[in-house]
C-alpha cells in the first residue's frame, strides 16, 4: 500500500466509539505535528491551531472522532455481554458481526449473537431482532470469568470490528468507521499541507469528541475556538446503489466532494456556499451538491455559537453508513482535501468581511 493508504488503513481501523475517542486523539497527534499548537476542550475534543502571515479570520475545520458501537450493560450469570447502542444503528446489519471489547486486561474479540432463526416460529422469523434481545459472545463461560480473567466491566467500550480493505476497483476503499474517520484524515492532511503553504488566516483543525450521541463536542470546541467560519467535514448517504432515488440521496461515488445545501440541523450559510462552490469551479476541483433531509452534522452546533458563524459541511460520499463496513471512494478524499487548501488560499479578511457583511 501506499503512503495514503497506510494512513486511512491506520484511522479508519483504530477503535474510538462514542466517549472512547482517545487512540483516535493520540492516532491526529502523531500525524499533525508540524507547526501546530495544540489544545483542547474540557470534554476531550483535539484543537490544533495553525496561524498564518496575517491576523486573518480563525476558520475552523471540524470532524469528529467517534463511530457509532456499544457499551457494556451487564453480563449474565453464563457470561454473557448485554450492551447499550452509542449512536443510530439499525437491527438489520447487527447480528451476527464482530466486534472487539475494550475491556481492563486487553482487547476482545466477540460477536453479536440472538437466538437463531431454527428455534423461532415461522411469525418470528418474520420480524426484525431487537437490539434488546441481541448479547455478545467474548467465549465466557460465566460472569466470574468474563469479569475476573476477562478484566469485562459494565461501563467497557464496544467496537465494530472490520479490517481495511482495497477492493477489485482499487479506488474504492471498504471498512469500518469511514463516518467519521475519512473526515478526520482529511482534516490532518490538510493541517499538515498548511505547513507549506502561506495563508491569511488562523486555521483549526479540530477532531471533535460524542457527535454520534448528541453533537456535544462540537458544542464544547467552537466554546474553546470561537471561530468566525466553519466547516464541518464529514459523510454523507451514497444515491448510487439500489433502490435509493435521486430525491433520496444525490450523491454518488467518485463524482468528487459533496457541498451540502440542505441538512436537517443546519441550512449552509448562502454566501459562504457560493463562495465555495465559485472556487471548486475556478479550480476545475469535482463536486456535487448533496441534502440530508434525516440528519446533521456538527455544523448543526457550530453555526448557532454565540452570534452565529457561517458554516458549511463538505461531505464525503458513503455507502452503508452506521454498520460494520462502509465504502467511499478515494477520488473524492483527494477532492476534498484540494477544495479545503484552495479555500484556505483564497480567504483572508477582506473576504471575510464581504461575506458576512
Amino acid at each position: 500500500m501506499d503512503k495514503t493508504l497506510v494512513w486511512l488503513k491506520k484511522i479508519s481501523e483504530v477503535p474510538g466509539v462514542s466517549g472512547f475517542e482517545h487512540r483516535v486523539k493520540d492516532l491526529l497527534l502523531e500525524k499533525i505535528n508540524n507547526h501546530v499548537t495544540v489544545s483542547y476542550d474540557k470534554l476531550g475534543s483535539i484543537i490544533f491551531e495553525k496561524e498564518g502571515q496575517q491576523p486573518g479570520p480563525k476558520i475552523m475545520l471540524a470532524s469528529h472522532m467517534d463511530e457509532i458501537g456499544f457499551m457494556v450493560k451487564n453480563i449474565s450469570k453464563e457470561g454473557f455481554i448485554k450492551f447499550v447502542t452509542l449512536g443510530g444503528w439499525w437491527e438489520q446489519v447487527m447480528l451476527g458481526q464482530k466486534v472487539t471489547l475494550l475491556s481492563t486486561k486487553g482487547d476482545i474479540p466477540g460477536v453479536i449473537g440472538s437466538k437463531p432463526p431454527h428455534v423461532l416460529t415461522p411469525e418470528d422469523r418474520k420480524k426484525v431482532v431487537q437490539k434488546r434481545e441481541m448479547y455478545i459472545d467474548v467465549g465466557a463461560s460465566s460472569e466470574e470469568e468474563a469479569k475476573v480473567n476477562f478484566g469485562i466491566r459494565p461501563g467497557d467500550a464496544i467496537v465494530p470490528y472490520s479490517e481495511f480493505t482495497v477492493m477489485a476497483n482499487e479506488k474504492l476503499l471498504m471498512a469500518k468507521a469511514w463516518d467519521n474517520r475519512i473526515g478526520c484524515a482529511i482534516m490532518a492532511e490538510v493541517m499538515d499541507q498548511l505547513a507549506l503553504e502561506k495563508h491569511s488566516n488562523t486555521v483549526y483543525g479540530v477532531g471533535t469528541v460524542q457527535e454520534e450521541v448528541g453533537l456535544r463536542g462540537a458544542t464544547t470546541s467552537a466554546g474553546a475556538v470561537n471561530p468566525d467560519l466553519s466547516f464541518a467535514i464529514d459523510t454523507c448517504i451514497a444515491g448510487d446503489t439500489p433502490g435509493i432515488s435521486e430525491d433520496q440521496a444525490s450523491s454518488k461515488l467518485g463524482k468528487g466532494v459533496a457541498i451540502c445545501i440542505y441538512d436537517a440541523s443546519m441550512i449552509p450559510h448562502i454566501k459562504l456556499r457560493d463562495f465555495v462552490i465559485e472556487i471548486a469551479n475556478e479550480n476545475q476541483i469535482p463536486y456535487q451538491l448533496q441534502f440530508t433531509e434525516g440528519g446533521g452534522t456538527d455544523a448543526g452546533r457550530i453555526h448557532v455559537h454565540a452570534k452565529g458563524v457561517p458554516s458549511l459541511v463538505l461531505s464525503i460520499p458513503t455507502r452503508y453508513i452506521h454498520s460494520h463496513h462502509s465504502i467511499i471512494h478515494r477520488d473524492d478524499y483527494q477532492s476534498a482535501i484540494e477544495l479545503l487548501m484552495a479555500i484556505l488560499k483564497k480567504l483572508d479578511a477582506t473576504t471575510y468581511n464581504k461575506l458576512v457583511n
